[in-house]
């Protein structure tokens, strides 16, 4: 089961006052609009329509909550690549993001989504480098992974490592696909861990299991060579009669 297939919608924040008061952790996910920040939260969440998809850059306005456990929360950020949205609210994203992002002590680090194709755009960069400076980690997916081939995955992950190195140390990076869900159980142990949330290792079958069919079949099996073996055991041991 997917680790954080009971994650719920929350509420939806526009004011720091509203934030919620019982967080313990919570994970930001930022993004330019149209990278897959959505999709990513919807297949981690395994959901399909948890966190709103939409085609117009800008619809998410707010700070939505994701409950994970209690106290623990997914927060979906307004898709940073605004430039269509009205100046206001701009100006009113930037008056919520910028101290939620720099003050808020539960939050315990940020996934930025990048699009493979077009990863460390001017945004992504600025958006790095601004986060950096909490010294909470960073976690990347480069989404829409399934896009390119094996070789332009390699070479998109290796240019994206290099410009980490530039930013510090707190910086992680992975492939990342909605629709193939690759990278979904990697991302999810890092995630976890930032959460103090235990990963659920799948325990393998038992080797030799059989079905109760066959388990009856060697059953059988065992009870009838005892019972050759006790009555030839028997016929051994049996004396002949005594001599007139």
């Amino acid at each position: 089961m997917p680790l954080f297939q009971k994650a719920v919608f929350h509420t939806t924040v526009a004011s720091l006052r509203d934030l919620p008061a019982d967080s313990e952790r919570e994970i930001a996910f930022a993004g330019r609009s149209n990278a897959g920040k959505s999709s990513a939260i919807n297949t981690l969440a395994n959901h399909t329509r948890l966190a709103y998809v939409s085609k117009t850059p800008g619809r998410t306005q707010h700070l939505n909550f994701f409950t994970l456990a209690a106290g623990k929360y997914f927060v979906d950020l307004p898709g940073y690549g605004f430039a269509k949205a009205p100046e206001d609210i701009r100006a009113q994203w930037e008056g919520l993001l910028a101290p939620y992002l720099r003050f808020r002590l539960p939050l315990v680090g940020l996934v930025l989504i990048m699009d493979s194709r077009h990863p460390l755009t001017e945004l992504d960069l600025q958006m790095l480098a601004w986060f950096a400076q909490t010294d909470k980690p960073i976690h990347i997916l480069l989404s829409k992974a399934d896009k390119l081939t094996r070789q332009e995955q390699a070479l998109a992950l290796r240019d994206v490592q290099a410009a980490l190195l530039k930013i510090g140390d707190r910086c992680t990076v992975q492939l990342f696909s909605s629709l193939k869900k690759t990278g979904v159980g990697e991302a999810e142990a890092v995630l976890a861990g930032w959460l103090g949330i235990e990963t659920q290792e799948e325990v393998p079958p038992p080797v030799g299991l059989c079905t109760e069919k066959v388990a009856r079949a060697k059953n059988r099996a065992a009870i009838g060579w005892s019972a050759r073996t006790g009555g030839a055991k028997t016929r051994t041991n049996k004396k002949p009669p005594a001599k007139g």
